[in-house]
């Protein structure tokens, strides 16, 4: 008999209080190697609460956070990075005045096992170029790459963040609505791209636009008063009532 493979990501009863409010409340989830989910419901939710735990900037109030079979609970973010877990954010965080490049080749070294020497330039480490070249091909920058930052389209703003969370060859990658102000042509375009990633790579997302959450995942997790009240298949999860009520708006 072969053995289940070891889910990318595991939460039990994790919860996340400030004071008196209870943001993410004994939320449970299993999410499969490869898995393209999503994470839906209104604002105030606990969506990007719940990932700023996953990703270690927040810790816990209780519960258990496990990624590829470690348990990460109480690890810092940056040691969750280097099993495999990266993120975008719901507001663009780039450097304006670097070139796309520039950006990119910083977000390759970021988890690069190369040993870097002071006195040696950048020029001479070819495989970080190599690395950084690939990603911006993925996501459709390459000939903007000596463009500065502060030059691009919002929609291609976003195509960076995207290229620098891949970056580092992750295996998990947290998607913090990267649809978020983008016109209906670039959405187009970003829910395109997400298409067009990686299958080994996981993915768990964060879309207000349900049309791109069901186009780039499988199952969509909903969240209300940071608890899950529905987990499924994107058609059966559209077609549950409550989650109508509370989502959709229908009575």
């Amino acid at each position: 008999m072969t053995e289940a493979p070891v889910p990318a990501l595991t939460l039990t009863d994790v919860s996340k209080e400030f004071g008196g409010l209870r943001a993410v409340d004994g939320v449970s989830l299993t999410v499969r190697a490869g898995e393209r989910r999503a994470i839906i419901g209104p604002n105030g939710a606990g969506k990007t609460t719940l990932f700023s735990l996953i990703s270690g900037e927040q810790a816990p109030t209780r519960g258990r956070i496990v990624l590829f079979g470690r348990d990460v609970t109480r690890l810092p973010p940056h040691r969750r990075a280097a099993l495999g877990l990266s993120r975008t954010y719901q507001i663009t965080n780039l450097f304006p005045r670097l070139t796309v490049l520039d950006s990119c080749l910083l977000a390759v070294q970021a988890l690069s096992p190369v040993k870097f020497h002071l006195h040696r330039p950048l020029s001479r480490y070819p495989q970080l170029f190599e690395r950084a070249g690939a990603v911006l091909e993925a996501v459709g920058l390459a000939e903007k790459a000596g463009e500065q930052v502060r030059n691009l389209s919002h929609g291609e703003q976003r195509q960076l963040e995207i290229a620098l969370a891949l970056a580092g060859s992750p295996r998990l990658l947290l998607l913090d609505e990267p649809t978020a102000g983008l016109s209906p042509a670039e959405s187009q375009l970003m829910t395109a791209l997400l298409k067009k990633l990686d299958p080994a790579i996981t993915i768990l997302l964060i879309e207000h636009d349900m049309d791109v959450a069901f186009q780039v995942t499988d199952r969509i997790t909903v969240l209300h008063y940071g608890r899950i009240v529905a987990d499924g298949l994107g058609e059966e999860v559209k077609a549950n009532p409550l989650v109508q009520e509370i989502y959709l708006g229908t009575p």
